[in-house]
């Protein structure tokens, strides 16, 4: 159980780093800012212009509170041009200067420092009416912050599925979602149906059936606007059950964010609002409002281009502000109507937050991407529910955070970040009375010692063990019940953002709090085979469906030989080699901070592109994704004007989530640059062996590396340097090596 100074101790770290992110991004913006005229600023949607103060009060906590306008002395209409300012963003108040005065420049505040009114504007919040009171302490913030363990599990008996193509770790996860009683979390690896399980789940939480015997108010979330409308677009194709009707569904978000099909829009909360009957109320007062405003601008009819004047004109302005008043609180009785009728309410976790649904409990919250989203964020909804369910794979992308310093960007000597080290001792010296990996290489002669493997002993440099020890001893080595491993849960402070909610619920409870779906309908068997090895624990299977699929199978593929069909369709992993090509690397920017090209292996890519689309492939199934966009804009360049805009090109990351017929990847990197390593054992260097490693920057990160290789349905080409990215990790060596054995390699110089 969690102590309070355990509590104290995460929660301090979490403020650190949302502090850090914060001031990372003020920083990022005011450069900006320092360097754009208002005018720029506007155009851009990072300002307001000619705005004039309507009133000034006080707000909780003796906050002044400050309501702006744009004045109709400056603006022919009082609406505010398009802008990215929301609720909560942190803003400035300057006054109004011409183009010929001169530039202040906006600095981010230091830490610590305290808000006051500056000679160059004030700075403030963006007006958010916030809800004060202290979340209610229930039995699922109590087992989320490790106070108190997870419930026993209800058996779920007799369960009738209304997806009757559901596989068995599919039905397994639904009965441990179903009967889990505070938390439980799915884990999808690549193409095993995740959403398609969520769905499940909402139908049978929603329906009165033996195991649930009241149907149940679901808040869906995601970590994205596209995971959400993915969602939803699944829950509107659902048939309404025999003798009933269809799930109602309500889409919160911004209209400009939700996907731009008919039916998604007819689902939002906006459009659903504008056609209830209390609505034909408020446009009534809506229509008086412009009116009078109409009136007030000389624009109204009749008006003649003048508008009242003394104390007329504050006669009428008291009467706009009376219309307003009523406007938004009719507009919010609409909206509680609506909401209240929704079955299943869908948004993304940050806009889960919003007005519209402060006031609105429910029973469950489903969090999907959670391996993609900030913890700090996943508890906007959580604290709507009594129940939480997380569906993600911690194994793809962690979320992109851009405060992380450089001490926590670069590994140390060893291989493995200071943080890392500190959490791997106990399992190091567990490892020295089983003689692991990592003493052999130490105490091998200097001439058999092999780089790589000395770099960070028996583990790769994200200290995972699945590569050079037993894949299921670490599974093996927790508790099934996360119950028993409740008891001795401890609450720790993250080392960094990237630390997910699923994660660390997962290192607290053990791997008993999820269960992982195991069939994947994606990839043909050879590509999935590395992955499921060294990411999954050798337990992802290919289903029949796709298990043997290649690119021949398309209805568009002909080759003009029996042999181009072998070489080109039949073959579902190849591998581009440039070792010893001196395809090198170069760099775009300033010194070994900007990123990377590279022109000959563009060059592979695209010889290799010309011989697909020869063969019948369309460029629309294929994409070619790379770690670094340096190479996606030299890539765009050479194979846009060629394969036109269907051809996909970008990076991995945009690529998470998505899939293609074909995959090609370019790894870039090629150098001879070397660095000292020193092997790593026990806690201590011993036998101190000089090696190399050549450079291979993130590469490094096998999370995103697995997520460029399970993109691809039929094919995956690889294009890269073995002779250098073997040396950059165990778990490169290892993709390395498993290539050279399994796929169809190719020299490029030869081609």
């Amino acid at each position: 159980m969690a102590s309070e100074e355990q509590l104290q101790a995460f929660i301090t770290r979490h403020r650190e780093l949302l502090k850090r992110e914060r001031e990372a991004e003020i920083e990022r913006t005011s450069l900006l800012l320092s360097n754009c005229a208002p005018k720029l600023l506007e155009q851009k949607g990072l300002a307001l212009c000619g705005l004039g103060t309507t009133s000034v009060g006080i707000g909780l906590g003796g906050k002044t509170l400050v309501e702006l306008e744009r004045p109709t002395a400056y603006h022919s209409t009082p609406v505010f041009p398009p802008h990215s300012l929301r609720p909560g963003d942190l803003a400035r108040i300057e006054e109004h200067t011409t183009s010929a005065a001169s530039k202040k420049t906006a600095k981010p505040k230091k830490a610590g420092a305290v808000d006051k009114a500056k000679d160059d504007g004030v700075e403030g919040v963006v007006y958010k009416k916030e809800d004060k009171f202290l979340p209610k302490m229930t039995s699922l913030i109590r087992v989320l912050m490790g106070m108190t363990a997870p419930s026993e599990r209800v058996p779920v008996k007799d369960l009738t599925f209304f997806d009757k193509s559901l596989n068995s770790s599919q039905q397994e996860a639904i009965r441990f979602a179903l009967g889990s009683q505070e938390v439980a979390c799915i884990h999808g690896p690549p193409g095993t149906g995740k959403t398609h399980t969520l769905i499940e789940l909402v139908r049978q939480l929603t329906s009165a059936t033996p195991s649930n015997p009241k149907p149940l108010r679901l808040l869906v979330c995601g970590a994205s606007n596209m995971s959400v409308d993915n969602i939803l677009e699944r829950l509107l194709a659902l048939p309404a059950p025999e003798g009933g009707a269809k799930l109602k569904v309500t889409r919160i978000g911004h209209p400009a964010r939700v996907m731009a099909h008919e039916n998604v829009i007819e689902a939002t909360l906006e459009v659903q609002a504008s056609r209830s009957d209390e609505a034909a109320l408020a446009k009534d007062v809506k229509n008086e409002l412009e009116t009078a405003l109409g009136v007030l601008s000389g624009k109204g009819k009749g008006a003649k281009g003048k508008g009242p004047r003394g104390l007329e004109r504050k006669k009428m302005w008291d009467e706009v502000r009376a219309l307003r008043k009523e406007y938004r609180h009719r507009e919010g009785g609409v909206v509680r109507s609506v909401l209240k009728d929704a079955q299943v309410v869908l948004a993304t976790c940050h806009s889960s937050g919003g007005r519209q649904l402060w006031s609105q409990n429910f029973d469950v919250v489903i969090i999907d991407e959670a391996t993609q989203a900030l913890e700090a964020v996943c508890w906007v909804p959580i604290f709507k529910a009594q129940k939480l369910i997380l569906a993600g794979d911690p194994m793809q992308l962690p979320p992109t955070i851009i405060s992380l310093d450089k001490h926590d960007k670069k590994k140390s000597k060893s291989g493995v970040s200071s943080d890392k080290l500190k959490d791997k001792k106990p399992a190091a010296t567990k490892a020295s009375k089983s003689k692991s990996s990592s003493e052999k290489v130490a105490e091998a002669p200097a001439e058999d010692a092999k780089p790589d493997e000395d770099a960070s002993g028996s583990s790769d440099e994200d200290g995972d063990p699945e590569i050079a020890a037993d894949p299921e001893e670490s599974v093996k080595a927790v508790p099934r019940d996360p119950r028993k491993a409740g008891s001795q849960a401890v609450l720790r402070p993250p080392s960094t953002l990237e630390t997910t909610l699923f994660e660390r619920l997962e290192k607290m409870y053990g791997p008993g709090i999820k269960r992982m779906l195991t069939v994947q309908y994606r990839m043909h068997k050879q590509i999935a085979t590395f992955p499921s090895k060294v990411m999954y624990h050798s337990k992802l299977t290919s289903h029949s469906s796709v298990a043997s699929h290649l690119l021949r199978d398309l209805p568009n593929a002909k080759a003009d030989s029996e042999e181009d069909e072998k070489e080109i369709l039949a073959t579902p992993v190849v591998f581009y080699d440039t070792a010893g090509c001196e395809y090198f690397e170069r760099v775009e920017g300033d010194g070994d901070e900007g990123s990377r090209c590279n022109e000959n292996e563009a060059s592979v890519v695209k010889m290799w592109l010309d011989q697909l689309v020869g063969a019948g492939v369309l460029p629309s199934q294929i994409a070619v994704i790379t770690p670094y966009q340096a190479q996606v804009t030299l890539l765009t360049s050479l194979l846009r004007p060629i394969f036109g805009a269907e051809l996909e090109i970008g990076t991995v990351d945009g690529m998470q989530g998505r899939e293609k017929e074909a995959i090609v990847i370019s790894l870039v990197r090629s150098n001879e640059k070397v660095r000292t390593v020193l092997p790593f054992r026990s806690g201590m260097f011993k036998n101190h062996i000089n090696c190399t490693q050549r450079e291979v920057g993130f590469l490094k990160d096998k999370r995103r590396l697995n997520v460029a290789m399970t993109r691809a349905r039929r094919h995956l080409c690889v294009v890269g340097d073995s002779s250098t990215v073997q040396h950059g990790s165990p778990f490169l060596k290892k993709w390395m090596a498993w290539l050279d054995a399994n796929a169809d390699v190719r020299y490029a110089g030869l081609e």
